[in-house]
């Protein structure tokens, strides 16, 4: 972590640095996951089902360890919740907004013909993401380094089952060659850098937000979680092996926490 460190205080305290820096790690790690489409075959319903369930856990964990806990000790509980509050709403008033289209869901927000299938399933992962970006980008704007390093390795560990998990739903739902699949990957995740960027500059900026920011984030991640990793990851009756998925990353991410802590 200390190497890591030192390449943040090449511009100390420069918050559009460690947005980039932190939002440039999670997407190079979405961008392993997608590419590892190359190297593997037929992956099967179930192995995809724990890979997206151990995404949850680690997303799960890094919501309470990385964002939550820090927010309350800067500022207190109530604004940390109202923050928890106003993410959930957001990306849930997003996701009735937004047209948009599920793998194994289908069509979801306001009805349109006119949108094409590859655009409307980038917009759901793309809302997906965005949560993601930004809880990174307050993490290194809040200044609590340790912190944010942990949870900027949470997320880009998730992003590697979920960059898999996009190739291979953009493969299934026939959008073409694998290198298409990936460059559909590649896209919806790159939504975490100028969101980590952004979020990084405005809890700077604005230090009183940041227990609401916090807050904001990790309420975004858990909607995410409960409203669409979940579900997904049941449909086809692999819960049990899913949930032992999401049970292991966040095993992991514990881990993590206390070894990089």
């Amino acid at each position: 972590m200390e190497w890591f460190i030192k390449i943040l205080e090449i511009f100390p305290n420069n918050p559009l640095w460690y947005g980039f820096v932190g939002g440039t790690v999670i997407v190079l790690f979405n961008t392993l996951g997608a590419l590892l489409v190359l190297f593997l075959g037929n992956v099967s319903q179930k192995f995809l089902d724990v890979s997206l369930g151990f995404a949850a856990g680690v997303m799960l964990a890094a919501s309470f360890t990385s964002l939550i806990i820090p927010g309350i000790e800067i500022g207190g509980v109530f604004p940390v919740l109202i923050g928890l509050l106003l993410g959930s709403l957001t990306i849930d008033i997003l996701d009735h907004l937004i047209p948009h289209e599920h793998i194994i869901r289908g069509r979801e927000g306001i009805d349109t013909r006119r949108l094409k299938g590859v655009l409307l399933f980038i917009i759901a992962i793309t809302i997906h993401n965005a949560p993601e970006g930004l809880a990174v980008g307050v993490g290194f704007g809040s200044g609590k380094l340790h912190e944010a390093i942990t949870l900027m390795l949470a997320i880009g560990i998730q992003n590697i089952p979920e960059g898999l998990a996009v190739s291979l739903g953009a493969i299934s739902v026939g959008f073409g060659k694998k290198f298409y699949a990936i460059y559909t990957s590649l896209r919806s995740g790159f939504i975490e850098l100028p969101l980590a960027i952004l979020g990084a500059v405005l809890v700077y900026i604005f230090k009183p937000i940041l227990p609401y920011a916090m807050g904001f984030a990790a309420g975004a991640m858990l909607f995410v979680i409960s409203d669409e990793i979940i579900p997904e990851t049941h449909r086809f009756g692999h819960e049990r092996l899913a949930t032992y998925g999401l049970i292991i990353g966040l095993i992991l991410m514990l881990f993590l926490d206390v070894a990089l802590g």
